[in-house]
């Protein structure tokens, strides 16, 4: 998949579920574990994952430098 141009500005993507060369992980936080813990602390999301879902899912951030950040987990 073709990722470029799809965002405006710099964006830092984190893959839960993945290691460094995108091979899966035995164990990992889920997506929707980390996205509730950011809400639980007040973050404001941009986008959102149904937490009843499960699989692939991604949410987006914005950090107090205006980077947007997507956590995407594809497993």
């Amino acid at each position: 998949m073709q990722i470029q141009g799809m965002f405006d500005k710099n964006i830092l993507t984190f893959n839960p579920g993945w290691d460094s060369d995108a091979q899966q992980l035995e164990k990992f936080t889920d997506v929707r574990e980390l996205q509730r813990q950011l809400k639980d602390r007040g973050v404001e999301l941009i986008s959102e994952i149904d937490e009843s879902s499960t699989g692939p899912a991604s949410f987006m951030i914005v950090d107090p430098d205006v980077n947007t950040i997507l956590v995407d987990q594809h497993v």
